[in-house]
């Protein structure tokens, strides 16, 4: 199964991302806005950090989590390796991912934050998939 999908928008990027579970949906929606900036697979896990967010549906517990990463990113110049042990419970989510400081890679472009605009979270047979625009 691919992990996520880009589709033609006027002026900001628009993503499905998939999964066998909800977390693992997100985790790519992670990774795809990543791969907005740079070539996530040449990202090293060398720094850990734990994920805590709420949301009071599924689409606010998308939007904050992936705010989040913006944050790390912005504050600390952190970008994505990996999101592992993800775990969805009600509307609150709970994960460790790894990060590399940005300055030991090329980047291309910017996230500048991400939308509600056109979201969408569907689970069909043995799916789920997670659309998202983010602003850049």
């Amino acid at each position: 199964m691919e992990k996520y999908k880009f589709f033609e928008h006027t002026a900001d990027a628009k993503f499905q991302a998939y999964g066998k579970t909800l977390e693992e949906a997100f985790s790519n929606a992670a990774l795809a806005m990543f791969s907005v900036m740079t070539d996530v697979k040449k990202i090293k896990p060398k720094i850990k950090k734990e994920i805590s967010v709420e949301g009071i549906d599924q689409k606010q517990l998308l939007y904050n989590f992936l705010e989040e990463f913006l944050f790390l990113m912005d504050t600390e110049f952190l970008l994505l390796s990996s999101v592992e042990k993800i775990k969805i419970n009600a509307n609150k989510l709970t994960a460790a991912a790894s990060f590399d400081k940005a300055e030991n890679y090329e980047t291309h472009g910017d996230v500048k934050a991400v939308t509600y605009q056109e979201m969408e979270i569907k689970q069909e047979k043995d799916k789920f998939t997670v659309q998202v625009v983010v602003d850049i």
